[in-house]
């Protein structure tokens, strides 16, 4: 008889970690009390950017070592992923943020003119030096989730819509239960704190771009993702709130107009959506496992959740099934 696991939360933690538990046949019930994936959760506005090192500007070193396995699990068990790497560049007069951003990345390339237009001709001419990562990846998260949901339901795991609470679910000789619920999980997890990201989806036929563009700045670093038939995805701001159901004027503001200081022709895009919601995250921005009883917490993805979502269900797994102590896990749960 096989194993058997109940998660409950189905963003990007509980789907990453219920495709992990059915490709080592393990029996997996899976509850969301919002169903399948949608605008409701952080993970559908996500940026879907593989850039550990990148993300190594501002993050810790275990964001780069775990991040590096992403891109290769996205692959086997959702699909979808671009490996055309990440550009960063800065207007010439921020010319000082590119050599900061240097200072404390590793794996790019120092490029000028000729390398950018090659890379990116809508951007000739507007930049004169960019660091290229080329071994970085980004995915369509709304994508990636619609396939790892379809992948599971192939194996006859659906997304049962109730609100159950894991501590309710857990019982001797039923398996492990995983409390995957991001931010509803603080009252188990009192050191979660929510930051709010705000993004736009926007629309041009006049803009093409082929990998992920980060346009630093001293105030506000801008992203912008393409998603394919003239849509961009443009994120984030990072404000601490739990506050999830609004997008400030300033933000917007600064958002479109660093678009526009990427390429004018963003001043002619339509914003097709607005994305507002709250990132869970722990004081040092790591994620974390904790093991309380019969529940195993996976948690505090903050802005990594594509990216660290891989490394956290394999070790989550390994935990419950290999008796693995993972790097991540957290002590145990207050």
């Amino acid at each position: 008889m096989m194993a058997e696991a109940t998660i409950v939360g189905a963003g990007v933690a509980g789907l990453a970690l219920a495709s992990e538990l059915a490709s080592r046949g393990i029996d997996v019930r899976l509850i969301d009390r919002a169903g399948p994936p949608g605008p409701h959760g952080c993970s559908w506005w996500a940026g879907g950017m593989l850039a550990p090192h990148c993300e190594r500007e501002s993050a810790e070193e275990a964001v780069v070592r775990l991040g590096t396995e992403a891109a290769a699990w996205w692959d086997a068990h959702a699909g979808g992923v671009t490996r055309a790497g990440s550009l960063v560049i800065a207007p010439s007069r921020d010319r000082r943020e590119i050599d900061r951003f240097a200072r404390r990345t590793d794996s790019y390339k120092l490029i000028g003119p000729a390398e950018i237009e090659a890379l990116e001709p809508d951007l000739a001419g507007r930049f004169q030096r960019a660091l290229y990562f080329a071994g970085e990846a980004h995915l369509d998260p709304r994508a990636v989730l619609a396939a790892l949901t379809d992948r599971l339901a192939q194996r006859g795991i659906e997304i049962e819509p109730a609100d159950a609470s894991p501590e309710s679910l857990a019982a001797p000789g039923t398996g492990p239960v995983f409390d995957c619920r991001g931010l509803a999980a603080r009252a188990a997890l009192p050191e979660l704190r929510g930051v709010k990201g705000e993004m736009l989806v926007l629309h041009s036929t006049e803009v093409r771009l082929s990998r992920p563009v980060r346009l630093i700045h001293p105030r506000l670093p801008l992203y912008i993702v393409p998603r394919g038939d003239g849509r961009f995805m443009l994120g984030a701001t990072a404000i601490e709130t739990t506050e999830r159901g609004r997008i400030t004027a300033r933000s917007m503001l600064e958002l479109l107009s660093a678009a526009y200081a990427l390429h004018p022709a963003f001043g002619e895009a339509e914003v097709v959506e607005i994305g507002v919601d709250a990132r869970p995250a722990f004081p040092d921005n790591l994620p974390r496992i904790t093991q309380d009883g019969g529940v195993i917490r996976l948690n505090g993805l903050y802005r990594h959740g594509y990216l660290l979502a891989p490394a956290l269900a394999r070790q989550a797994a390994d935990l419950a099934y290999d008796g693995a102590t993972p790097e991540l896990l957290h002590g145990a749960a207050a």
